[in-house]
């Protein structure tokens, strides 16, 4: 026994000696320095000396980052309102996706209230909205059963006159209108710096470079991002934007807001049989396989898209308090639950990704404008988060911004401010699901904010004089 050990005190000593020099070896074909320039800065490198630097500049009268549905709303509702009033506004739209609707995920229940008011002829212009919704379904998972939970009406779950979409196809139909309408739109061209005028003011922004190596080196092919300047930049990123998170540090704009609390969402588009498929249906659940105090749940979509295609998600907050929580193990959990397996056997996942969601409400929201550009959309915050929607509120977002930026625009006195309140309907269904979020960090979890909804948001429909903080 003890030669044996010894002989494997010798062989660890050879496996880890050889161990480090492969490391060295490998290591030094590799530059030690950070890749990204705003870490280790051109100017100090010397792999750029002699590369030209030199942007390309263009003037636009507005500039929108994000051709999501609060991006595309804003700039179709911009030149919607330059054609009724017979003027001329060059609007760019910069994208990073390669084609419009290529970083959407598909599968979504669509309040389609913000898309009759951008196109009410939506239907003869054959808008991808083929799924209205025929059934609700509620339920509370244990391990093993389903309690079914009646949806009460004027509760935020009620989803009849909506309609299941797959929502990039929507994205790409809308780039369409836009496209109509003169919109310039620049796919395959990410945002990656937002330029300042000197006095402080947004300036514009500035696209990715392209032509750089893995290590952070010019290739030969290098050429540098383009200027993109304009009087107004919308920034509709989505959650959790790069540029926004700049903005916000540079204008405090998050000074008189709570902190924005986070969820993600996974999502799973599945064919499955077609004896199992319910066209039209709509379930929702809460419970296992999450503990009540882990804010999230999951959906169910039955889309109509010429073949049997159910659209499946699961969202989990990401303040939830058990480290070893895993969002996406959970979801292959509740795939397996006997509820909602019958559905899924014999079917192919076609496709899946993942989205962070800004899940703070009203209470998080930043101020929205600041010198020379604005926030819109899922950027700020503006999902309705009971109801799991957050495309029709940055729809509407997008188009109020688009109105009174056309009304300065048109003035000619320029100096004069932008309001960024919101009094639309969309502030004001916002503020009604106010306290819902924040219910659900009570001693009883996320019963307590089923509780919370079913007698204070049922019985005074969001109109109680308080509002709820996040706990932090």
């Amino acid at each position: 026994a003890r030669q044996c050990f010894h002989a494997l005190k010798l062989i660890k000593k050879d496996c880890l000696l050889s161990l480090r020099v492969s490391r060295c070896a490998s290591t030094a074909s590799v530059p030690r320095i950070t890749t990204h320039y705003t870490i280790h800065p051109r100017d100090k490198d010397k792999r750029w000396e002699g590369v030209n630097m030199e942007r390309f500049a263009e003037e636009a009268d507005v500039v929108i980052v994000g051709a999501g549905p609060a991006g595309l709303s804003a700039a179709i509702r911009l030149k919607q309102l330059a054609a009724e009033h017979s003027k001329e506004v060059r609007v760019c739209l910069v994208e990073k996706a390669s084609q419009i609707g290529a970083h959407t995920l598909s599968g979504a229940c669509l309040e389609p209230r913000s898309l009759e008011e951008l196109f009410p002829d939506w239907k003869e212009r054959g808008a991808p909205l083929n799924t209205p919704v025929t059934e609700d379904k509620f339920g509370i998972l244990t391990e093993t059963s389903r309690i079914p939970v009646p949806i009460l009406p004027g509760l935020p779950m009620v989803n009849h006159g909506n309609y299941i979409v797959r929502l990039g196809h929507l994205v790409s139909w809308l780039g369409e209108q836009a496209e109509a309408l003169g919109v310039e739109i620049y796919p395959g061209y990410a945002a990656a710096e937002v330029l300042f005028h000197e006095d402080g003011s947004v300036k514009g922004i500035a696209t990715n470079d392209v032509g750089i190596q893995k290590d952070g080196a010019p290739k030969a092919t290098f050429e540098r991002g383009l200027e993109l300047h304009a009087k107004v930049t919308v920034f509709a990123e989505g959650c959790h934007g790069h540029l926004a998170k700049q903005l916000y540090k540079r204008y405090n704009l998050r000074e008189n807001c709570q902190p924005q609390s986070y969820g993600i969402g996974l999502k799973e588009l599945w064919t499955i049989d077609e004896k199992k498929w319910k066209p039209g249906r709509v379930e929702h659940t809460v419970g296992w396989p999450l503990d009540r105090h882990t804010y999230g749940g999951s959906f169910l979509y039955h889309l109509n898209e010429r073949e049997p295609l159910v659209a499946l998600g699961f969202v989990v907050g990401l303040d939830y308090q058990n480290p070893y929580l895993n969002p996406f193990r959970e979801f292959q959990r509740w795939k397996h639950h006997p509820s909602v397996q019958p559905t899924l056997e014999g079917g192919t996942r076609i496709a899946y990704g993942a989205r962070a969601l800004n899940e703070g409400g009203i209470q998080s929201i930043p101020k929205l404008t600041f010198p020379g550009g604005l926030l819109i959309g899922c950027s700020p915050g503006l999902l309705n988060v009971p109801k799991i929607k957050g495309t029709h509120t940055a729809m509407k977002s997008g188009m109020l911004a688009s109105e009174a930026i056309f009304s300065q625009l048109s003035n000619e006195n320029l100096q004069s401010k932008t309001i960024g309140k919101i009094t639309s309907w969309a502030w004001k269904k916002l503020y009604a699901v106010r306290n819902i979020r924040p219910s659900c960090h009570s001693v009883l979890g996320v019963y307590g904010g089923m509780i919370y909804t079913g007698i204070f948001y049922w019985l005074l429909r969001g109109m109680e004089p308080w509002t709820l903080k996040h706990p932090g």
